[in-house]
């Protein structure tokens, strides 16, 4: 049970200066579709599903980062094509809260978009950026890791700062961030520079970088706008400028025409490999432990939560190239 202090803290942290978050429910999933499928009985991206417990991974991702950013100002990110999938979930929502792209071109399309935004709501904004498809077994640690994101990004506003995760395998299928330990340091102890970003590496190098202690990448990112904006700019300037014609629109959205003419004209862009590794002098790390973190990107680790857990929800038959073929058995 909380204290009355601690409720005074939590409400003086969810006010506190300039503070966004962004969560990320664009993406199409289409890796875990043979779960999902199976839970829901349709074709909706993992985010919208009740995948670990009865709530939808996206609305987990709301209540976890509930304690720190004050929902109002809260932006979602989400594809027209999803609608009938999240349409109840978004309900009491406000729509100036809710960025609706008309398709999926990728993370950075989608990550530009609500900075964009939020550039134009609150210029001094400190933004977190959180996907909605991850899970953590202690959600009070990650919220204090995200506050003392906010607190390094305040000491140093332009720099991003990425939440890296301790490695227990070599897994190929993250991002890595190789901490320089080496750099005099102007930001706190606990937050590194970023010597180099590795996307998706082979799995001898998956090694060796879990040998140097080099970090998962969890895809959150604290920062503020203008340093996030700084390094899009420097990575993608092409994206950026097909972005401009929305720069003076409102907080409710451009005219439907525009921002579908926008998409239309962009590439397919990946934050972490087109951004990321190729900025990683804009980027700080702060080691985050304890946290039980999962990328829930394919059934195997959906599994293993769920064996953490103590659960029985799924069972795997056959996986292969093409995919996982899933049975779903008792609930525990």
């Amino acid at each position: 049970m909380k204290t009355k202090a601690a409720a005074v803290e939590l409400d003086e942290r969810k006010v506190c200066g300039h503070r966004w978050g962004v969560i990320l429910a664009g993406g199409d999933g289409k890796r875990l579709l043979s779960l999902t499928r199976n839970i829901s009985g349709d074709e909706r991206p993992k985010q919208f599903c009740p995948v670990i417990s009865n709530e939808t991974l996206l609305q987990q991702t709301q209540r976890r980062i509930s304690g720190l950013i004050d929902p109002q100002r809260t932006l979602v990110v989400l594809t027209r094509k999803h609608e009938r999938f999240y349409v109840e979930q978004m309900a009491g929502i406000p729509k100036s809260r809710l960025l609706i792209q008309p398709q999926n071109q990728g993370t950075a399309p989608a990550i530009l978009l609500s900075l964009l935004r939020l550039e134009e709501v609150d210029p001094d904004a400190s933004v977190a950026i959180f996907p909605s498809d991850h899970y953590y077994s202690d959600d009070e640690a990650f919220i204090h890791y995200i506050d003392g994101a906010y607190a390094a990004a305040a000491s140093r506003p332009r720099v991003v700062i990425l939440l890296g995760i301790p490695a227990e395998t070599p897994e190929v299928e993250y991002g890595w961030i190789e901490p320089d330990v080496a750099k005099d340091r102007s930001v706190p102890d606990s937050v590194l520079p970023v010597k180099r970003f590795w996307e998706k590496p082979h799995q001898v190098l998956a090694s060796e970088l879990m040998e140097r202690g080099c970090l998962w990448n969890s895809f959150v990112m604290v920062g503020h706008v203008a340093a996030f904006l700084d390094l899009i700019r420097r990575t993608l300037p092409d994206l950026v400028a097909s972005f401009e014609p929305i720069r003076s629109s409102s907080m409710a959205g451009p005219r439907k025409t525009t921002l579908d003419e926008i998409y239309a004209g962009v590439r397919t862009t990946c934050f972490s490999h087109d951004v990321m590794a190729v900025r990683p002098q804009d980027l700080a790390v702060l080691r985050a432990t304890g946290l039980g973190w999962s990328d829930l990107g394919e059934p195997g680790r959906v599994l293993s939560v769920l064996g953490r857990k103590g659960l029985q929800r799924a069972s795997v038959d056959s996986v292969c190239a093409e995919g996982a073929s899933i049975r779903l058995t008792a609930t525990r």
